[in-house]
This record gives C-alpha cells, sequence and structure tokens, in this order.
C-alpha cells in the first residue's frame, strides 16, 4: 500500500547583490546593483506565491478533516495570528535592514564575533532538502493535470481503476523522472530571467490565474447535490464533534499547521524583506501575505468537502485525498473530466509557484555567497537539484524497500528533516536573534519592524516574544519529534 506523505510545506526567493562576470577573469569582480520587485503587488503575490503551496490546498483540508472541521479552522486562524505574523516579521526585518540573503544578513547585524550567521548555511540545506522532493510532487500535479486533460480519467470508472493511476505513475521510474525533470527546468529557466522579468512577471499570472480557479472550482463544489452539509461541517464550529477528535490534538494540529504553512525558519521569507522599500511597516504586510495564504487554504476546503459530502467520500481522508479520493469524485461528476483538469491546474500553479521561490532563494544565496553569475548559479543548481531529487523518485519504486528515518521511505525522510526539524528550529533561532540581548536585539528589530506606513507593533509584545512564543515554538518541535 502507498503511504503518502503526511506534511508539505513550503518556501522563498531571492536576487543578485554581486557577482563575477565569467566572460571575463575570474579575478575581476563586477559590482551590479541589486534588483527590487517592481511593484508592492509583485512583492504580496511572490511572497504569498512561496507560502501557498502543497501544505495549503492539500495538507490543509485534509487535516481539517482529521479534526472536526470548523473548530480545527477557529483555533488555526488564532494561532496563525499570534504566531505566524510575529515569526514572518523577524524574518523580513532581517531581510529589509541587511539587504542581503540569510548568510550574509545575519553577518551584516550580528555582534563582532558572533556566530548567528551559521544559521543562513543551514537555511541554504533547508532550501535543497525541501526542492529534493517538492519537484516529485510539483511533477505529480502536472502529471495528473495532463492524465485528466487527456482522458486517462473517464466517467464512471470504479474505485480500483483510479487508484491504479497513482499507482502505476509511482512504480514508473522513467515517468516519474520526466515530470520532475520538466518542473526543474521550468523552474530554472524562469529564474535564470531575474526578479523581475522572470520570478515576478510569472508569479504574477500565476497567482492571478490560481485566484480566479479556486474561485470557479469552489463555486462549482458549492453547486453540488448535498453541498450544503460539507460547507457546515467545514464552517460551522461543532465542539462535540471536536472532542471525538481530542481538543488537545485539534490545537496542536492548528498551531503546527498555522505555523507551517507560512514556511518560516529556512529563510525563504528573509529574502523578500531584502527587495522591500521602507514605506510599509512589516506587520501590515505580513498580514497581507497571511490573508492571502489563508484564503487559498479556506477556499480550498471550499472546494474539497462540498465535493467529498455530495459523493459520500469521508473528509478525513489523510492525504491520499488528492490523488485517491478526488480523482474518485470527479469521474463520478457531470463534466468530470474538466473539473479534474482544472483542478490540478490549480494545484500544479500552486505548487510550481513555491518551487521558483526556492530555487532563486538557492540562486541568491550562490551568487552573495560565490560571486557566481545567475548564468552559472542557474546551470549548476539545476544539474544539482535534478541529481538530489532522483533519490525520491526512485524511493516509489527501485528503491521501495529502502527505509530511512523512523522506518520512513526517502520522501518522507527529507520532508521530516524540514518540517519537523529545520523549520521549527530556524524559526527559533531566527526569533532569538531578533529579540534577545546577544543577537540583533528587539529595539533594532521594532525599529525595523515600524519602518513605514502601516500596522505598527507594539513595545509590550516584548515579555511575549521573550518568553511565551519560543515556548509555542517549542511545542511544535517536540510535537514533531514525537
Amino acid at each position: 500500500m502507498l503511504i503518502l506523505p503526511e506534511q508539505f510545506i513550503c518556501q522563498g526567493k531571492c536576487l543578485m547583490l554581486s557577482y563575477r562576470d565569467d566572460t571575463k577573469n575570474d579575478e575581476e569582480d563586477l559590482e551590479v546593483e541589486r534588483e527590487n520587485f517592481g511593484s508592492r503587488l509583485g512583492f504580496i503575490l511572490v511572497s504569498a506565491g512561496c507560502a501557498i503551496g502543497i501544505g495549503n490546498v492539500w495538507r490543509f483540508p485534509y487535516v481539517a478533516g482529521e479534526n472536526g472541521g470548523a473548530v480545527f479552522v477557529l483555533f488555526y486562524l488564532l494561532f496563525l495570528l499570534c504566531m505566524g505574523v510575529p515569526v514572518l516579521t523577524m524574518e523580513l526585518a532581517v531581510g529589509r535592514a541587511s539587504g542581503k540573503s540569510a548568510v550574509l544578513g545575519y553577518k551584516a547585524l550580528e555582534k563582532p564575533g558572533s556566530k548567528w550567521h551559521i544559521h543562513g548555511w543551514f537555511c541554504m540545506i533547508g532550501c535543497y532538502l525541501l526542492m529534493m522532493y517538492y519537484t516529485t510532487v510539483s511533477g505529480w500535479m502536472l502529471s495528473y493535470f495532463f492524465k485528466f486533460a487527456g482522458g486517462s480519467f473517464q466517467r464512471g470508472m470504479d474505485a480500483a481503476a483510479v487508484s491504479s493511476v497513482f499507482g502505476e505513475l509511482c512504480a514508473d521510474p522513467v515517468e516519474m523522472t520526466v515530470w520532475m525533470m520538466i518542473t526543474v527546468l521550468a523552474g530554472f529557466l524562469v529564474c535564470s530571467f531575474g526578479l523581475q522579468k522572470g520570478l515576478e512577471r510569472v508569479t504574477k499570472v500565476m497567482m492571478m490565474a490560481l485566484l480566479v480557479l479556486i474561485i470557479v472550482l469552489a463555486v462549482h463544489s458549492g453547486m453540488l447535490s448535498g453541498a450544503g452539509e460539507g460547507i457546515a461541517f467545514y464552517l460551522m464550529p461543532d465542539f462535540a464533534r471536536a472532542r471525538e477528535a481530542g481538543i488537545g490534538n485539534v490545537v496542536t494540529a492548528a498551531m503546527n499547521q498555522s505555523f507551517f504553512t507560512l514556511s518560516l525558519g529556512i529563510g525563504a521569507m528573509e529574502i523578500f524583506g531584502s527587495y522591500m522599500s521602507k514605506e510599509h511597516t512589516l506587520a501590515g504586510e505580513s498580514v497581507r501575505i497571511c490573508v492571502l495564504d489563508t484564503f487559498v487554504a479556506l477556499m480550498s476546503g471550499l472546494i474539497i468537502f462540498p465535493a467529498c459530502f455530495s459523493f459520500g467520500v469521508e473528509p478525513d481522508a489523510g492525504p491520499s485525498l488528492i490523488f485517491v479520493t478526488l480523482p474518485n469524485v470527479f469521474v463520478n461528476m457531470a463534466g468530470g473530466r474538466i473539473w479534474g483538469a482544472l483542478f490540478f491546474l490549480f494545484m500544479t500553479f500552486a505548487s510550481f509557484s513555491t518551487v521558483i521561490a526556492v530555487f532563486e532563494n538557492l540562486l541568491a544565496g550562490c551568487i552573495d555567497n560565490f560571486g557566481w553569475s545567475r548564468k552559472k548559479a542557474s546551470i549548476i543548481n539545476c544539474v544539482f537539484v535534478l541529481a538530489a531529487s532522483l533519490p525520491c523518485v526512485l524511493g516509489y519504486n527501485v528503491w521501495s524497500s529502502l527505509h530511512l528515518i523512523g522506518g520512513r521511505d526517502v520522501l518522507d525522510s527529507e520532508d521530516f528533516l524540514v518540517s519537523n526539524l529545520l523549520l521549527p528550529i530556524g524559526s527559533l533561532v531566527f526569533l532569538l536573534f531578533c529579540v534577545t540581548k546577544w543577537g540583533w536585539g528587539f529595539d533594532k528589530y521594532l525599529e525595523e519592524a515600524n519602518t513605514g506606513e502601516g500596522l505598527k507593533l507594539s513595545k509590550y509584545l516584548k515579555y511575549y516574544f521573550r518568553f511565551v512564543l519560543p515556548v509555542l515554538i517549542l511545542i511544535i518541535l517536540i510535537q514533531g519529534l514525537r
């Protein structure tokens, strides 16, 4: 039985500070003006595009289903406000104050002799690890779009036939590799054009298309027979149902989801801060990113839950929800082939926006730290990520018997390292750097966060940031290691 990963999240972006021109003498340094976003909208959409990924449109609905629906959603929104937004402002503050990517950002702000910048290297490692499996999953989304559009799924297929499509995909290392390679090559091609001409331009189009698709799909699901029961399950709090799942489980699940949805801790958001102007406060911009991120997550539930209830499918189907349960729903509805294709096109946009964001982060790290040109960084990283992604691909077929961390397969082992270790530990490091006297310091962080027009953070949050927030992050870390 194929076991799918429990968590997907995501993350990042970057650009050039200065680089070495490969066409000239290697000793000659060529200073280049650092790129910036072309517009505030571009910053918001690219930042949200990095956060919006499989964790929103896949994990959020099934975790909500497993934890009683609407009560989970309420706790999720609460923790997003008191945990997600503060840590996001900290990553953005480090980036904007330094104007550099993670390693050099820490170096610019840390006290002489400090070693905070070592965490910057772990941020880069985390981004590489994330892409070692995320590119495979993004390839699955693209594959399913073409399978629905091409007629591989037909009306009236039974559950076994629908399920076998995913099993056959994973069992074929050649097909898996092809979809992964398309994702990687397309991602680095986009990033090779630069911040405004590549990343920002493409992400704007994808995010606009994503938002249109998600509204169309949600309206369609809401019009299905019996959809009202699914909407009520999702949006009407029922504490009796939450008690069945266990209130403690619901709270910790909501805490985890609200924290991981923004992909904090591996510098994915820090780099966006380095491209920001000083015109707007970081709290205000962070709230806007979170609102867009949460809108997509909530709308995903409005697509999935009404459809599940309309066709008698359990809403707590778990990670198999996307590739087994929902295709079963689509093949049994009128026009299911079209709706299935549109759904996986939406999923492709959501996952690919994260892929190119993290690729940009990797390129910026290499450009900033090693003095490479963008072209050189693109080629080397493309070759490396292609090779590094193969173990995940082979882990579902040729190496299916290989089990690593705690008996997990390759993909789940890589995801465990990123989701359960690097993200919470990294967020704790950013937090301590910004609020303690051994790091940058709370006063300097607060001054940077409140620069510009918009929502400002109170100085009275100092003790919450110092003593409460670290405990909440430690709870998430401990829960992830259980």
